[in-house]
């Protein structure tokens, strides 16, 4: 397996002061990269080809790892769907067509789980990708990432464009996003348990019935394996990157219940939906084609993110 010396290379890594990004940006700096180039929004709107162009012509990066997305939750995802499936397709046709003109040696696309057909069998296996319609609350969202797959291999086999495709699983840890309007699970979880806690509420109200499954990747294993597969995958194949592991959200809200102190019960909304069914991935490619697998436990890994949220909410 060839690696590719990163800390040579002059590298644009965009929504680098994001979740994933502040944590890929110190997992490479743990590599010895110097070079690297994460643009805030303020300066580059990656929806206006226009400031794309005068983004490349700027950095004229080697290596673009393109993490930049408009992300939210389930209740994010339905209320805007519009803007969910619009920027995320425009910034990924924007920046691959700009590496491709200048002459970028290798773009890494960060997908989605949420690209996966609603009803695909579990555990997750990447040939499965294209057998079905996406769980309809974040489909939009999923098949606007799903455009950047696409992308890559039309380019590849036209233009000889390596652009390789990765599709993480759903994320947590320290910096997560903790806005009970746009977040995931785990930090909504979080947030409400630590509230209801301080406040003395009985109970938490959760969507859905809870029988849904998940599967959570730390997000330091996640920037491990985005620099691992900038390091050594040049395949045309999309590759999951997760934890191989599903726990239902009723025993989600059990565990943080416990991790947090909140000794009320849950309570399950059958009106507002759960999203998909199961989620799990097979995640053997990712550990033949650039060694990765995770290495965090679950609940080591959550206390971590409790104990940071609680650090900020204290300050």
């Amino acid at each position: 397996m060839t690696t590719r010396d990163l800390s040579r290379k002059r590298l644009l890594v965009t929504g680098g002061s994001g979740f994933v990004g502040r944590h890929l940006l110190a997992a490479l700096g743990g590599r010895g990269c110097a070079d690297i180039a994460a643009p805030r929004r303020a300066e580059y709107d990656l929806t206006r080809e226009a400031d794309v162009a005068r983004l490349f012509d700027t950095v004229r990066p080697e290596i673009v790892i393109h993490l930049a997305a408009v992300v939210g939750g389930i209740g994010a995802n339905r209320i805007h769907p519009g803007r969910f499936f619009y920027d995320n397709a425009m910034m990924g046709l924007f920046v691959m067509e700009q590496a491709r003109r200048a002459g970028v040696e290798k773009l890494v696309g960060i997908g989605t789980i949420c690209s996966y057909p609603k009803f695909a069998p579990v555990p997750f296996r990447e040939d499965d990708l294209w057998n079905g319609y996406p769980e309809e609350t974040n489909a939009p969202y999923g098949i606007a990432k799903k455009l950047l797959l696409v992308q890559g291999q039309a380019y590849r086999q036209e233009y000889g464009f390596n652009a390789i495709h990765l599709l993480p699983v759903n994320l947590y840890g320290p910096g997560d996003n903790f806005d009970p309007e746009s977040s995931h699970v785990i930090p909504a979880l979080v947030r409400k348990c630590v509230e209801a806690r301080d406040a003395g509420r009985p109970e938490v109200v959760i969507w859905g019935d809870g029988l849904s499954t998940r599967e959570f990747l730390y997000v330091e294993d996640c920037a491990e394996a985005i620099v691992l597969a900038t390091e050594r995958y040049d395949g045309a194949e999309p590759v999951n990157v997760g934890a191989g592991f599903e726990i239902s959200i009723r025993d989600l809200a059990v565990l943080i219940g416990e991790l947090t102190g909140f000794s009320g019960t849950f309570v399950f909304d059958h009106t507002k939906p759960g999203g998909q069914p199961r989620r799990m991935l097979d995640v053997a490619r990712a550990r033949a084609a650039f060694g990765f697998s995770a290495t965090t436990e679950f609940r080591p890994g959550l206390r971590r993110t409790i104990e940071w949220y609680a650090a900020q909410r204290q300050a």
